[in-house]
């Protein structure tokens, strides 16, 4: 469990280290400016089927805010379930083109203010790499993680619908290296989905997010 935790704090570290590349087309940070509403929901179309995330941003506004200009970038879409931790949770928010990842490597965002919802069964989460090194990179608790709580992962939303999607999402690999069988992040990040389909062909994958 040591170590689940201690990659779930530094999930993010490696985006930072992606080489620069400026040929890929891909959303900008500076693009990521707009205030979300109070309540919104976003839809995930994935390959197990669909779920819906309700947001409420007095939760953790900066985080409801980044969220909502991913989701209405596009920057999730066709991204994979890199880290499934079935018990835990399960995380995402790695872009499929090695463009967008180097794009927002240092987009990093403030922490909101300690939790206000605790990271209980359904909620959803921005991952970490340490005080105010929030990025893309979300996790949807599989269970009751309150223990998170203390550590900065302020819960910014919850599944309101279609929790048996995410339960059923594929977990045959586990947790990264060393940890589990699980992909390499940093390969992700500078591979894309190429190597994901080459190397674990069993993962699955959000199709579309899609504010309703």
């Amino acid at each position: 469990m040591r170590t689940i935790l201690a990659t779930l704090v530094a999930t993010t570290l490696t985006l930072s280290q992606a080489h620069a590349d400026t040929s890929a087309k891909v959303p900008s940070p500076s693009e990521a400016t707009a205030t979300a509403p109070a309540t919104y929901k976003v839809k995930m179309a994935t390959t197990k089927g669909d779920f819906t995330i309700e947001v409420h941003r007095d939760w953790a506004p900066l985080g409801a805010d980044r969220f909502y200009n991913l989701v209405k970038l596009g920057y999730y879409n066709d991204a994979s379930f890199f880290r499934v931790v079935k018990g835990f949770m399960v995380q995402f928010g790695i872009n499929a083109d090695p463009g967008a990842n180097r794009s927002w490597r240092r987009a990093t965002f403030k922490d909101d203010p300690q939790a206000k919802q605790s990271n209980k069964r359904g909620t959803v989460t921005f991952a970490t790499a340490g005080p105010d090194m929030r990025t893309t990179q979300v996790f949807i608790n599989y269970g009751d993680n309150s223990r998170l709580d203390s550590m900065g992962f302020v819960p910014f939303g919850k599944v309101i619908e279609g929790m048996k999607v995410v339960d059923a999402l594929d977990g045959t690999y586990g947790d990264g290296p060393p940890g589990g069988r699980g992909p390499q992040q940093e390969r992700i990040q500078t591979e894309g989905n190429s190597y994901l389909h080459a190397s674990f062909p069993k993962l699955d994958y959000i199709k579309s997010a899609t504010l309703l």
